[in-house]
């Protein structure tokens, strides 16, 4: 991993989320009408998060669960609720506040500590699962794989994460995305390689969603 640009996108996906966009997110992730695009991005990323919660056991008492980039909470919910011990963790300390507001005497919120800071930090110990939900996507190739290679490092039982393929698609749309600038968009989206994924893993389950600008693969990274 290149330190430097690690550090240096890091600071720009801060900077989107807590000074810049943290009005949009909160509203994309609420139950707030949105307008069309919006709207199927919303689907989108709750399509993906089902599918990521459908990779864990229904039953997670005795388990520690990282949610790697856990925005404002859902999936860090859902995994509690079955039992987990869960590490909610963000780049953004407003997006964690509203993660834990939202949680506040929902089933299992108890069982989930909620963490701003780096979701590579050794301090947090070691986990069964690991869950990265569009928290890589923002990251160059190498970074992406480097930081992968970290988690799994600290995980016994599986890395669950999302990238954004390399695909027509998504090229097309991301370039459209570049002619209308606005002022609360996200640092840019580093499209992977599905096939040098591969290469440096042995990977597990895969499944793609599809939904207007939201473009997204998830892959399972098995460690037992």
């Amino acid at each position: 991993m290149a330190a430097a640009s690690y550090t240096q996108r890091r600071g720009e996906i801060e900077t989107y989320f807590d000074r810049t966009a943290m009005a949009a997110w909160a509203k994309l992730t609420s139950s707030a009408p949105v307008g069309g695009i919006r709207a199927k991005v919303r689907a989108g990323r709750e399509q993906m998060r089902g599918t990521l919660l459908s990779w864990l056991p229904n039953d997670l008492h005795g388990m520690r669960i990282l949610d790697a980039g856990c925005g404002t909470g859902a999936l860090a919910l859902e995994a509690a609720a079955r039992g987990a011990e869960v590490v909610a963790i963000d780049l953004s300390a407003q997006l964690v506040a509203l993660a834990a507001e939202r949680a506040a005497g929902q089933p299992g919120a108890n069982r989930i500590t909620f963490a701003s800071g780096d979701m590579l930090d050794p301090a947090y110990g070691r986990f069964d699962y690991v869950v990265c939900m569009d928290s890589i996507i923002h990251y160059d190739a190498p970074d992406a794989i480097a930081a992968l290679s970290q988690l799994a490092a600290r995980t016994n039982k599986a890395v669950l994460f999302t990238f954004a393929p390399r695909t027509p698609i998504l090229g097309t749309l991301l370039t459209i995305g570049k002619l209308f600038p606005r002022r609360d968009r996200s640092p840019r989206i580093e499209p992977q390689s599905e096939a040098r994924l591969r290469r440096e893993f042995r990977i597990g389950r895969s499944a793609r969603v599809s939904a207007a600008f939201y473009i997204s693969q998830a892959m399972e990274l098995p460690l037992c």
